[in-house]
Formats: structure tokens, C-alpha cells, sequence
């Protein structure tokens, strides 16, 4: 009998572990399916020059707000000005999900970007984002890496022939990248965005110096050595706030969640 009591508390602290670690796992809303109070937003720079009057008029109230759509509330973001929703917390070592789409209502182009390991003041990045490392999301371009202000990276990249650009190859060698080698811009592997007015799915991984781009399923990017370029060093950069652009169009965020880890998942290194 008492083997078995034995056997059964065993049993039972093996679940609560279990349970224990699933929790650890799930993922917390950023967007709490009501309302944008938990976001910091920053309105800055307008679209270029045949937008100024736009831009003066617009106001966080309605660049950024959550609207109700199919008896379900998503986060729209109106797209008329360069502006930033900011996590008002710093993230570390983990998994965020966004699923977004574009809408109807195009400025200037259909261009937006997650951006991560933000920190800083606004207004640092184009007079308006933090420095950060950009995972793109503007059409066509779903998945690409932009390095903004003194950020940098390494990344396996082959040189397009007779253009500046570079293409994530995960069978290349690592080249440094960043604006003090006036190479700020490396592109995804592969185009994995759905058809416009679709909604898209972006995992973002992080862990260490080690940022992955994974669109709709598929890994498109994979960065290592994330970091700053500073005094002719490189210090790491392995953590910040998350921004979402305003940027040139309509976008509508259905959902955005995040998840520590403790490591990266095989399966999304190429």
C-alpha cells in the first residue's frame, strides 16, 4: 500500500511538473484583445513631402486604434504618418507570434516592420523609431533584416551579382552587416507572404545574440551576433521593446503574443 501512495504522489508531481511547463510555455498577450493601454505610441515624421498636411493633422487617437471586426477586436493602424506602437516592457530570449494583414487604404506604399531589441529614445531612427533591428513587413519583402541607427548583425549572405544586395543563404559564409559598412539590408531566402488582404503569421525568435525570421510557417532569416556598433567595437544586443510601424498604409494586427524560451527550436535553423 504504501508503495503504491508512493508511486501515485510520484505520479502526481510528474503532472504538475508536466502542467507546470506547459504553462511556462503559452504565450501572453501584448495586445489585450480590448484596448492599447499597455502600448506606448509616438507619432513622428510624415511620409515625404506631399504628406506633410496629413501628417500635421494626424494624432495617436486615430493612427492607432482597435476596432471591431467580425465580433472579433484587432489593433488598426491607419498608416498616414510614421509613428511607433511600443511595448512599454523589454523582452529577452523569446518566441512573439504576430498575425497581421494589410488593408485597403495605401499613402504612399504598403510598408510597415516588427521591430525589435528597441531601445532608446523616439525620433532616434528616420525622426521617429527607437534604434532597433527590423524584421520587415512591407509587401513584398515579408521577412527581410533592416539594421536601423548603429545596430548591426552577422548573417550567411550571398551578394546578388550587379546589385548591393544581399540574400540569406544558410549554406554561405557569415558576413557582417550593419550602416557602418553601408549595409544595413539583407533579404529573405525565400517569398512566403500571402495574397494581399490575407492574414500573415510572423514568429520571431530570439535567443542570445541569435534572431529568426519565420513567415506563415517557413524560417526566411536567421541572424547571429546581434549587436551595436560602437567606438570601433561591437557590443551585444540581445534584448529591448517591440515596435509595430505606422508606416504608408492600412494595417490591421489580429493578434500579437510572446513566450519566454530556453532555447531555439531545431526545426527553424537552416
Amino acid at each position: 500500500m504504501n508503495k503504491l501512495k508512493t508511486l501515485a504522489v510520484a505520479f502526481a508531481s510528474l503532472a504538475l511538473i508536466s502542467s507546470s511547463c506547459q504553462k511556462s510555455q503559452s504565450f501572453t498577450p501584448l495586445f489585450n484583445g480590448e484596448n492599447l493601454e499597455n502600448w506606448d505610441m509616438y507619432l513622428g515624421s510624415s511620409l515625404g513631402p506631399d504628406f506633410d498636411s496629413l501628417g500635421a493633422a494626424a494624432t495617436v487617437e486615430n493612427v492607432f486604434t482597435v476596432i471591431e471586426e467580425n465580433g472579433e477586436k484587432i489593433i488598426r493602424i491607419s498608416g498616414e504618418i510614421n509613428g511607433s506602437l511600443t511595448t512599454r516592457e523589454s523582452f529577452e530570449n523569446y518566441h512573439l507570434r504576430l498575425v497581421f494583414r494589410w488593408g485597403d487604404t495605401v499613402y504612399s506604399r504598403q510598408n510597415s516592420g516588427l521591430l525589435y531589441h528597441s531601445f532608446g529614445e523616439f525620433g532616434a531612427a528616420f525622426g521617429t523609431w527607437m534604434t532597433n533591428i527590423e524584421c520587415q513587413l512591407m509587401h513584398d519583402n515579408l521577412g527581410d533584416t533592416y539594421l536601423m541607427m548603429n545596430t548591426c548583425c552577422e548573417t550567411k549572405a550571398q551578394k546578388v551579382e550587379g546589385s548591393n544586395d544581399f540574400i540569406f543563404d544558410p549554406g554561405a559564409e557569415p558576413i557582417q552587416f550593419g550602416k557602418h559598412l553601408d549595409a544595413p539590408m539583407i533579404r529573405k531566402i525565400s517569398d512566403q507572404e500571402n495574397p494581399l488582404g490575407e492574414w500573415n503569421t510572423v514568429d520571431l525568435y530570439c535567443f542570445g545574440g541569435t534572431s529568426v525570421h519565420v513567415v506563415n510557417g517557413i524560417t526566411v532569416m536567421v541572424n547571429s551576433n546581434t549587436g551595436l556598433y560602437e567606438d570601433g567595437g561591437i557590443k551585444p544586443l540581445t534584448s529591448g521593446k517591440i515596435q509595430i510601424q505606422s508606416e504608408g498604409a492600412e494595417l490591421f494586427v489580429k493578434s500579437v503574443e510572446i513566450r519566454n524560451i530556453t532555447k531555439l527550436p531545431k526545426e527553424i535553423l537552416l
